[in-house]
Order: structure tokens, then sequence, then C-alpha cells
């Protein structure tokens, strides 16, 4: 299915990105200095990507179709499941930026430790929710949803990354901060 591989190689990009935010709550243990111009990038890439964009396609089109056509075990799953776990992740961004914002004017431990914390709270929770939606969610979508709805998913999956594909110089101007 289209959708899921699409999903699954976003996923892939998520994986990379969220090690790259370990390796930097590693660096400030390690003596480093908070990196304004880091976080602030990393969690405008989350909100706009991993969020606005992988997140909304999940909820707006495949968890939609699946919550819609198989019942209740998808609406559990996904209700109580991932669309909670997609709330979690938001909170724990806005956490960050609070102490992120909160370290830039008094840069004391207990902000630092509450970037380190928040942004490990968010590395830790992605990684569990892309294991879970790889190996269970997507597959049980796949296996259970009719061929015309797959259909229907993979064509409005198609139309949506065709509008995504607009923004990408911003995702590449962002990615350049967070990796140099």
């Amino acid at each position: 299915m289209f959708t899921v591989d699409y999903l699954k190689k976003e996923h892939e990009e998520l994986s990379v990105f969220v090690t790259r935010l370990e390796d930097e709550c590693i660096s400030i243990l390690n003596g480093e200095e908070v990196n304004d111009e880091f976080f602030k990038a990393a969690i405008e890439f989350i909100r706009k990507y991993a969020d606005e964009t992988h997140h909304k396609k999940e909820e707006d089109i495949l968890f939609k179709y699946m919550m819609d056509n198989l019942g209740a075990p998808a609406e559990k799953l996904i209700r109580t499941g991932m669309l909670t776990e997609h709330q979690m992740a938001r909170y724990y961004v806005l956490e960050l930026e609070k102490y992120l914002n909160n370290y830039k004017l008094e840069k004391n431990d207990r902000d630092k430790i509450q970037i380190i914390g928040n942004t490990m709270s968010y590395v830790n929770l992605l990684r569990s929710h892309i294991d879970k939606e790889n190996n269970a969610v997507y597959p049980f979508g796949e296996n259970n949803l009719s061929g015309d709805i797959k259909m229907k998913i993979d064509e409005e999956m198609g139309q949506r990354i065709e509008i995504e594909e607009r923004d990408l110089d911003r995702k590449s101007q962002l990615l350049e901060i967070i990796y140099k």
C-alpha cells in the first residue's frame, strides 16, 4: 500500500532526527552549552513536518478511514493509542519550548534539565510510537481495509503529498541547521 510505504519512509527520517535530538542532549550533558538555534530549528521541524505534515496525514487520511471502516478495535487502537501519543508529543514540544525560552532569559540548571528531559521524553515517545505504527497499526489497516478503501486512501495521500512538496525549501533549511 503506497500510503503505508510513504509513512514508513517518513518514519525512517524521523528516527534519524530523534537520534540527532538525543545526541544534542548528550552534548549538553558533556558540558556543551544549550544550542538555541538548534532547538528552535528542531521545534519548528517537529511542528511543521513531524506533526502538521506526517501526523496530520495519519490523522486525516489513514486513521480516519480505519476508524470509519474497521469498527471498535480500530477506534480503540487509534483514539486511545496513536492520537493520545500525538497529543503527548505536542505537549513535550510545548514544554521544551517553554524551558528553552526560560533558559535564554536566565541560564540555570533547572531549565537546562527540563530542556533535556522534555527532549528525551519526545525522543523516547516517538521511537516507541513509530514501532507501534509500523508493526501493529499499519499492518492492521493493510490487512483489514478493503481494496477500494485502500485505493481511496492512496489517492488522498498522493494529493496531500503534492501539496506538501511545495514547501520543501523551508524543510531543507531547517535540516541544514539541525544536522550541521
